[in-house]
C-alpha cells in the first residue's frame, strides 16, 4: 500500500491499516458528571512535559464520554496490565449502562478527583484539564496530572494494541 495523492487525501482504511503498525497502550480514561462515573478506553494518550506534568488524551466527539470528560473538568487515567484485556473490551463497547458499566470491577476513587481508578492497573494518574484543542473528529485534552500511583509488580507485563489485536508485552 503506497498512497501518492498529492491533495493530501488519504482513504481512511490506509490511515487505519497504517497507524496499526503502531503498537499502543491501553488505559481507562474516567471522569464524573453529575455524580455518575463515566469511562472508556484510550490508546491516543501519551506524555506531553515533565515540568509541569502534563499528559493527553484524545476523545471522539461523537461519544458521552467527550461532554462528560469537558464539564467535569478533572479525569483519571488507568494503564492497564496484559490480565485486564476484558475491561478494556468492555470500556470500548458504546452504549455501556452508565449505571452498571463498572459492575464486577475494583476501582478506587482517585485520592484528589474521585475519579475512578481500575484496581490492580499498573499504574493511574488524576489530572485536571489544562487545555484542549481540536483534533477532527477528537477533542486533545491535555491534563495536569495531581496524583499518581504505580502498582509495585515485579516485571509487570503491560496490555497493548497493534494490528488490531490486544497483546501482552513483557519488560523483559
Amino acid at each position: 500500500m503506497v498512497t501518492s495523492d498529492p491533495s493530501g487525501s488519504i482513504a481512511p482504511g490506509d490511515f487505519r491499516t497504517a497507524l496499526g503498525r503502531f503498537a499502543s497502550g491501553i488505559t481507562i480514561m474516567s471522569t464524573l458528571q453529575g455524580g455518575v462515573a463515566h469511562a472508556m478506553t484510550a490508546n491516543a494518550f501519551t506524555s506531553v512535559s515533565l515540568d509541569p506534568p502534563l499528559v493527553l488524551v484524545c476523545v471522539d466527539k461523537g461519544v458521552r464520554m467527550h461532554d462528560a470528560v469537558l464539564e467535569c473538568g478533572f479525569w483519571a487515567v488507568s494503564v492497564l496490565g496484559s490480565s485486564q484485556e476484558a475491561i478494556a473490551e468492555r470500556f470500548a463497547k458504546s452504549g455501556r449502562d452508565l449505571l452498571t458499566q463498572f459492575d464486577g470491577i475494583g476501582t478506587a476513587p482517585g485520592p484528589k478527583t474521585g475519579c475512578p481508578v481500575i484496581g490492580g492497573a499498573l499504574s493511574w494518574l488524576e489530572c485536571r484539564t489544562w487545555a484542549t484543542y481540536d483534533g477532527g473528529d477528537h477533542t486533545i485534552v491535555v491534563g495536569e496530572v495531581l496524583s499518581l500511583g504505580a502498582e509495585g509488580v515485579v516485571d509487570p507485563a503491560a496490555l497493548i494494541y497493534y494490528a488490531g489485536h490486544y497483546r501482552e508485552l513483557r519488560g523483559n
